[in-house]
């Protein structure tokens, strides 16, 4: 049998009568269903970019909570149109695809200042993940990117003796896209290693939003 307290009436060593405590208790469980909703809000706003290329669509969701600087960089490489036209100019089956950053004659884009790294930010170079390209310095990534095709665990900084390798999204659709890319023939062009013999070009870079984005 539930037993009913007067509205108003104090519960023994509480300083509050029960409406008030009923109130807060109330205000509480509205500011926590609030806080849940906000959570899946951001999740649900992770960006994602479509890359549409001469083999087909890669659709890229990035992890804005984990990696906000190296987003936020691609973001406006994205947006500016700066990868349309751009090459995946290094192919290595059982490794990576890299790209972003060089045109169909192997000329490099000029790109925006390098920015910090962001490789501890416990996201892992797992398969069909996305991460930065960079040079010997930690903070040196500009455009370039990779998507990964194997687990490379040895590119993730807590398996390095340097600085290791941002990740800061996944691949959400087109995986069969990445894997005919991996398998394209390449060969020593112009000085770089393991070009692709047939351009693989990135036609367009969008950024997705409403019904657009994959659920």
């Amino acid at each position: 049998m539930s037993i009913q307290t007067p509205i108003g009436t104090r519960l023994p060593g509480s300083r509050l009568p029960v409406a008030r405590l009923v109130s807060r208790a109330a205000a509480a469980a509205t500011a926590a269903a609030a806080a849940l909703l906000l959570c899946g809000a951001a999740h649900a706003a992770d960006p994602q970019v479509a890359l549409k290329t001469s083999m087909g669509e890669i659709v890229l969701e990035l992890d804005q909570e984990k990696a906000p600087i190296t987003v936020a960089n691609f973001l406006q490489y994205a947006k500016s149109g700066f990868y349309k036209g751009t090459i995946f100019h290094r192919v290595i089956d059982g490794f990576m695809i890299q790209g972003g950053g060089m045109d169909a004659k192997m000329a490099n884009r000029k790109t925006r200042p390098p920015i910090k790294n962001e490789s501890t930010n416990g996201l892992s170079n797992a398969a069909y993940t996305v991460a930065m390209a960079r040079e010997d310095s930690p903070d040196s990534a500009t455009s370039q990117f990779f998507i990964n095709v194997a687990d490379n665990f040895g590119l993730d900084a807590m398996n390095r003796v340097d600085a290791g390798y941002t990740v800061f999204g996944k691949v959400v659709k087109g995986k069969e896209v990445v894997d005919k890319i991996k398998g394209v023939l390449v060969d020593d062009i112009r000085g770089q290693q393991n070009v692709p013999v047939t351009p693989v070009v990135i036609e367009s870079a969008t950024v997705l939003k409403g019904d657009k984005a994959v659920k």
